[in-house]
């Protein structure tokens, strides 16, 4: 089979962005040039790869499974660029980190700081629900992920190396707040605020209320931090989120109760899947996200 590395790349971003004029575009060639290298990719498969339904690409059987294959191509000649430009004594290359939402309220920070001193290192960032952080994980897009509840039945290797606490949050006055220190009993008459299905948080908050057989009502689903604290600011209802998430905002319409059993351990992780190797790059952004987490906070298991 004949297949060459361009007519990879062409293929990647033609799944990428789901038509042959932006995969041209992304891979700076013209589009008859896209779809000549796209046709000739078929013809050494031997297989249809994709078809085009209403201008919308859909990928075939073997479509998918190439794709699989190109993408593992590309991280494995991107560690290979990066292994020799580290053996050059240089720091520079394309680091990919996919990170749930919540992420956003400190991994920024720690990225900036990484390439403070790395001017040459570039960093392609995806902000994804953990739903989507899981899709790009399984497709071996990027190099390492930052989450708090890591997929069951996949082999990776993950990493704690920040505590991630949940609090419960209602609005400053809430009647509540003048009972001092509440039980979870406490909290069964108030209505909740909570994450979409499949997030992190919600993940752990369902476990805990699980372990103590109890039940809370919720009012209604939001996948968004930043509503969900409006919400609770407008007497909608409680919530329980990342303390990160509250202290990113500042508010002072918004207090934290304190409550048996909270703050809710639970702790970030650095995950990628255990086959991938990383690169120098990837393996020293992860140490430089211990190495920063551990100065402002200690790592809990």
């Amino acid at each position: 089979m004949n297949v060459t590395f361009r007519q990879l790349e062409i293929f990647r971003a033609l799944v990428a962005t789901g038509s042959i004029s932006a995969a041209a575009r992304d891979t700076k060639v013209t589009q008859p040039t896209a779809s000549v290298h796209l046709r000739d990719l078929t013809e050494a498969v031997g297989m249809p790869l994709y078809e085009v339904i209403g201008r919308k690409v859909y990928l075939t059987e073997v479509g998918k499974e190439l794709a699989k294959a190109a993408q593992g191509v590309r991280s494995e000649w991107t560690a290979f660029e990066q292994s020799v430009q580290a053996l050059q004594g240089g720091e520079s290359g394309l680091l990919r980190v996919a990170m749930v939402n919540t992420a956003q309220y400190f991994a920024p920070r720690l990225i900036g700081s990484f390439c403070a001193n790395r001017p040459k290192v570039e960093v392609a960032m995806a902000l994804l629900n953990r739903d989507g952080v899981i899709e790009r994980m399984r497709a071996n897009q990027d190099d390492l992920y930052i989450m708090s509840r890591p997929p069951e039945g996949l082999a990776l290797t993950s990493q704690v190396f920040m505590p991630n606490p949940l609090v419960v949050v209602a609005p400053r006055g809430h009647a509540l707040a003048k009972r001092g220190r509440l039980s979870v009993d406490d909290l069964l008459a108030e209505r909740f605020i909570a994450r979409e299905p499949g997030s992190g948080t919600r993940l752990a908050v369902d476990d805990f209320f699980r372990r103590h057989r109890r039940t809370r009502e919720i009012r209604f689903e939001l996948g968004s931090n930043e509503a969900i604290l409006e919400a609770v600011a407008g007497g909608m209802g409680l919530a329980i989120l990342s303390e990160h998430a509250l202290r990113a905002g500042a508010r002072r319409d918004l207090i934290t109760l304190e409550v048996e059993g909270f703050p809710l351990q639970s702790s970030w992780l650095i995950v990628h899947p255990a086959g991938r190797r990383l690169s120098p790059l990837a393996a020293a952004f992860r140490d430089h996200l211990v190495a920063q987490a551990a100065k402002s906070a200690p790592v809990t298991a």
